[in-house]
């Protein structure tokens, strides 16, 4: 595969949003049809101004980001289940004292928020009852996005180029499965290969849920062939009265034209509870190692596992176990949360450190709101990953 073939796909995609209105023009009744289609299309703008800063010991310059992710979003009518959806992101950054990783400020640590316009979604959907077809350039998430994820929080979304279908065979069976060969990433790279997302979700009754996985990445290049595995596993989601709970297991082995020979398994138990306004949660994670390989999940968002900090995006050969507390609640219509990481390997009994997360969010109204986070980690044995704190203070609007 190659970024070509995204490239056409993606040109065919736009050239079929702006050839519509005139592919049946001899056909009054069809082109009735598509201009109603075109005339219900829905225009959304959303910008994201965010300042990010990030003081890193072993770098001595801290890191001064102000960036702002401004996305124009086209999705048309229907007509005969058709449709065509558009999004066009452009990042720019007011304040550039950071490293990008494509900036060249390699002076200053890692805010991954490189600067650029670029086709974000470009898609042509069906839909009909019950079956969706999306070709294009889509976003794509399953589940709660540890496996398979969009990476919203960084400015650059990461989306998929390929074909996803998606059936509700009834109210408590689902299937998706997505066929990608390009993926684009949060670093604006195009990271060819063949990808098989398969996912498929039963509810038992209102409180209980359970879903399989398989997800089959072979890459292309073999700079990324370590990520080449198949993984396979299963995800519950329950409630049993005031207690919520949340489990999961999956086994990975590598594929393809990975360099590696290893099996590892992943274990995810989760419980929470309210007491009064509060929300307690907690948590345990297991990514583990075998052979001295640890249990990748490249496609995931990681942002949300193992601390706002990013520190372990790529799991230590030694594995990783995070147990985690969390507590949230809201004052004043000011919603707060409190997360803290006690972060250590599989094998090798190895202190990683552990990290205290903390944000304070607030709607001013339907089209505003503002966000501030704050991320404090204090590192253990690893000598290359050292103590950061990082702050981020957000103002995000939609029309």
């Amino acid at each position: 595969m190659s970024s070509n073939i995204s490239k056409f796909s993606l040109s065919l995609v736009a050239a079929s949003i702006l050839a519509a209105p005139l592919a049946f023009a001899g056909d009054s009744e069809v082109a009735s049809g598509i201009s109603k289609a075109l005339s219900e299309s829905k225009v959304d703008l959303s910008f994201r101004a965010r300042y990010e800063g990030v003081d890193q010991d072993g770098i001595d310059d801290r890191a001064d980001a102000l960036t702002v992710l401004s996305r124009m979003t086209i999705n048309t009518g229907s007509f005969n289940g058709f449709s065509l959806g558009l999004e066009v992101d452009n990042v720019s950054a007011l304040v550039d004292n950071y490293n990008s990783t494509s900036n060249g400020n390699t002076e200053y640590p890692l805010v991954v928020d490189p600067t650029g316009t670029e086709v974000n979604q470009g898609f042509v959907k069906y839909n009909n009852d019950g079956f969706t077809a999306t070709v294009g350039r889509q976003r794509i998430l399953h589940n709660n996005q540890r496996f398979v994820g969009g990476v919203g929080w960084r400015q650059n979304e990461q989306t998929y180029d390929g074909a996803r279908i998606q059936y509700k065979v009834s109210d408590a069976v689902s299937l998706d499965y997505s066929y990608v060969e390009n993926i684009n990433n949060i670093k604006e790279q195009n990271v060819d290969g063949d990808f098989h997302l398969a996912n498929a979700a039963f509810k038992i009754n209102k409180d209980h849920k359970v879903s399989a996985f398989a997800y089959l990445l072979d890459y292309d290049s073999m700079s990324n062939a370590g990520n080449s595995t198949d993984t396979f596993g299963a995800l519950y989601n329950g409630k049993f009265g005031p207690v919520g709970v949340n489990a999961s297991y999956a086994t990975q082995s590598d594929a393809g034209d990975s360099p590696l020979n290893y099996s590892a398994d992943y274990i995810n138990l989760e419980a929470s509870t309210k007491v009064g306004k509060v929300t307690l949660l907690g948590g345990y994670e297991l990514l583990g190692s075998d052979n001295g390989v640890g249990f990748k999940t490249p496609l995931a968002t990681l942002h949300k596992f193992q601390g706002f900090a990013d520190k372990f995006l790529g799991t230590p050969s030694e594995g990783m176990e995070d147990i985690y507390v969390t507590v949230k609640g809201a004052v004043s219509g000011v919603k707060l949360s409190a997360t803290y990481h006690d972060l250590s390997s599989d094998v090798g009994g190895l202190d990683w450190g552990n990290e205290l997360d903390l944000t304070a969010a607030y709607s001013i109204s339907k089209n505003y709101n503002v966000l501030v986070k704050f991320a404090n980690y204090s590192a253990g044995d690893d000598a290359t990953v050292t103590d950061t704190n990082k702050l981020w203070l957000q103002l995000a609007a939609k029309f």
